[in-house]
């Protein structure tokens, strides 16, 4: 009787290598295409800043509460009527982290109709 003849397995050693290398290209190629930072360049530091809103930016609290440089504003349509100079201009608007959306939705749509141009929202950007 004859014995089937095995193969030898192969080791994928080949393919670890070609995958490592191919990696060393990349990282020396996106390492020459970014120029460096010159090192005499101090960056700042902006973790002790204070945070606050824009003084021309419209805030609404998480309770629906609006204001407007510190000053309460009953709602968008006397925010505008009292700022001639913002119909048919953007209208900046802060929104507490706890806003519900629809209560965000609510205000811009009211800012609209009340005769604002467009309404930006300011958000944070954070990193992470």
């Amino acid at each position: 009787m004859r014995q089937a003849a095995t193969k030898p397995k192969r080791e994928p050693t080949i393919a670890l290598i070609n995958v490592v290398f191919l990696m060393l290209v990349f990282f020396m190629v996106v390492g020459t295409i970014a120029p460096p930072l010159d090192s005499e360049l101090a960056l700042v530091e902006t973790q002790d800043l204070e945070g606050r809103e824009p003084p021309d930016a419209l805030v609404v609290h998480a309770d629906m509460r609006l204001t407007y440089r510190g000053a309460a504003v009953r709602d968008a349509s006397e925010f505008l009527a009292s700022r001639p100079g913002l119909n048919g201009a953007a209208v900046r608007i802060v929104p507490d982290r706890a806003l519900p959306a629809a209560d965000l939705l609510r205000v811009a749509q009211d800012l609209r109709r009340s005769g604002a141009g467009s309404v930006m929202i300011v958000t944070e950007r954070a990193l992470q």
